[in-house]
């Protein structure tokens, strides 16, 4: 975990205090933020760092096999139950088990965890000999727990009894330069794996990269930085254009406010393109056709890190069909 903003330090000041106390602890975040990094900073920053970390996706235990997953079964104790086998919770005895997607986890399941939080207690199925467990409990979530709870969709008892500490991982378009420490970070790791010279980011991406409103986080970002990398040439990364137009559309956010935003930020910029390439990079001309003055437009080139095509690329109007005026908004 890297970073340098106000919100990235809060978080590490928050998970700092929270290894040190053996609480239950629920870690909050939109998806892709690192919610399992900070699980583990968790882990291996506390008493608990020498014993195991187990981590498990609730949405891959079926509802049928939740008591087995987690508690194991003993010989017999269903056809095919050839020998004793230890559960996720015997796996980390001494250690964290780390319920990712806690609002997966199916109604049986919830109330088989929900019982295990209030004694620690267990048994293994098919089993008759209670058993205790010594487990430090983290759980995350990309949902709203307690509008879910609302909704009668998760228990709202088995929320107050994770949410004992409650972490808040911020989304990246909260901590500002961050994604551009994230983003050298990943050309190296890029870098390492293809055996390919790094790269610094070009001025234009680098921009890009500070606009961009990031609905999938960090895990966006290193999707984003790979794909990038292996594209390049070998003096600078530049984002190709059809990468930053996906990635402005392909996830937005329920935030009826931000999603509006960054719909409209998408349609600018391709809207801009669409008239540079037309004009055959024009600005005047491009000014003229959108309503605007050229000294504007060329703020917006700059925002949204248009490139007009090259000097010596042949004109041809004829080619287009012309747009028709459309006011385009100065905010």
């Amino acid at each position: 975990m890297i970073g340098r903003s106000r919100a990235f330090r809060d978080l590490i000041d928050v998970l700092a205090k929270a290894a040190q106390y053996d609480a239950t602890v629920l870690i909050e975040g939109e998806t892709g933020t690192g919610k399992e990094l900070a699980a583990r900073a968790i882990h291996y920053d506390g008493p608990r760092r020498s014993r195991p970390f187990v981590p498990v996706n609730c949405g891959a235990l079926p509802e049928s096999l939740v008591e087995n997953e987690l508690f194991g079964h003993s010989r017999g104790a269903y056809t095919g139950a050839d020998c004793d086998r230890s559960g996720l919770i015997a796996a980390a005895q001494g250690g964290t088990l780390f319920l990712d997607e806690i609002d997966s986890l199916s109604p049986k399941g919830q109330v088989t965890l929900l019982r295990f939080l209030e004694d620690r207690a267990y048994r293994p199925v098919g089993s008759s000999s209670p058993r205790t467990a010594d487990v430090r409990i983290v759980a995350a979530s990309n949902k709203d727990l307690i509008a879910l709870s609302g909704a009668d969709r998760f228990r709202a008892d088995l929320y107050y009894r994770l949410r004992v500490v409650c972490v808040r991982v911020p989304p990246l378009r909260e901590r500002g330069d961050d994604v551009l420490l994230l983003a050298d970070q990943f050309i190296q790791s890029a870098s390492r794996q293809f055996r390919k010279p790094a790269v610094p980011l070009a001025a234009a991406t680098e921009s890009w990269f500070r606009r961009h409103g990031w609905p999938g986080n960090i895990r966006e970002l290193e999707n984003l930085i790979y794909q990038a990398f292996l594209l390049c040439d070998d003096t600078r990364l530049d984002v190709p254009s059809p990468l930053m137009e996906s990635a402005d559309v392909c996830e937005l956010p329920l935030n009826y406010r931000s999603a509006k935003e960054q719909a409209i930020v998408a349609f600018e910029r391709r809207f801009l393109r669409h008239v540079i390439e037309t004009t055959n990079g024009n600005v005047s001309e491009a000014a003229r056709i959108i309503g605007t003055e050229r000294r504007h437009l060329g703020r917006l080139l700059k925002k949204y890190a248009i490139v007009r095509p090259s000097a010596d690329s042949p004109a041809d109007t004829k080619r287009h069909t012309p747009l028709a005026r459309r006011p385009l908004s100065s905010t």
